[in-house]
């Protein structure tokens, strides 16, 4: 099993920028690619990015390229999304998942997910 807990939402005006984490804690961290995923009200839960259990490799959706990254701190059991230039659309409750995949970019990769932060965007 793998617990993970996301903080760092907020309210923001377009623009600016958030740090979200996802501590994890359970089975071994470092093993596991760990994403973001996000889910407006009336929306699928969408993905945003991901990094592989070794923080070499990272993904994320067009729709945040070049304004999001995903990292992750192998000390401190964390995994990290910087959100800079920040749109109202971007307003969304944020996941954070655990999954055994490499490259995982689907909701059905990931077997363990957080409580969700809010973030919202406002213009």
């Amino acid at each position: 099993q793998v617990q993970l807990v996301e903080s760092g939402g907020g309210l923001v005006q377009a623009g600016g920028s958030l740090r979200l984490s996802c501590a994890a804690s359970g089975r071994t961290f470092s093993s596991y690619a760990m994403g973001w995923f996000r889910q407006a009200p009336g929306k699928e839960r969408e993905f945003v990015a991901v990094i592989s259990w070794s923080g070499a490799n990272t993904a994320y959706a067009d729709s945040v390229k070049g304004r999001f990254t995903i990292s992750r701190d192998h000390a401190k059991n964390t995994v990290y999304l910087q959100m800079n230039s920040l749109k109202p659309e971007d307003t969304a409750v944020y996941y954070c998942a655990a999954s055994s995949r490499s490259r995982a970019t689907t909701v059905y990769d990931y077997a363990y997910w957080g409580q969700g932060t809010q973030v919202t965007v406002s213009s």
